[in-house]
């Protein structure tokens, strides 16, 4: 078996926010984009200086219904 790295890695959860964007998947984009924070350490916080920052994520939700208006 082929050792994956931390940029194959990131491809993958690339690959799969996409496809998760196609399908109107807003859980699973947002589950993509927080392991790919976890696989670079930015879940943490933490800056080289070891003070901890806060981490926000954006989460746009639309209206299936209504595809064109952002909730």
């Amino acid at each position: 078996m082929q050792k994956m790295s931390i940029d194959d890695l990131m491809t993958e959860l690339d690959d799969a926010r996409l496809t998760a964007k196609a399908n109107g998947q807003a859980s699973a984009m947002v589950a993509a984009t927080m392991s790919k924070a976890k696989l670079l350490g930015l879940d943490k916080g933490v800056t080289d200086d070891n003070e901890v920052q806060p981490v926000s994520v954006i989460v746009n939700v639309k209206d299936a219904r209504k595809p064109d208006r952002v909730c």
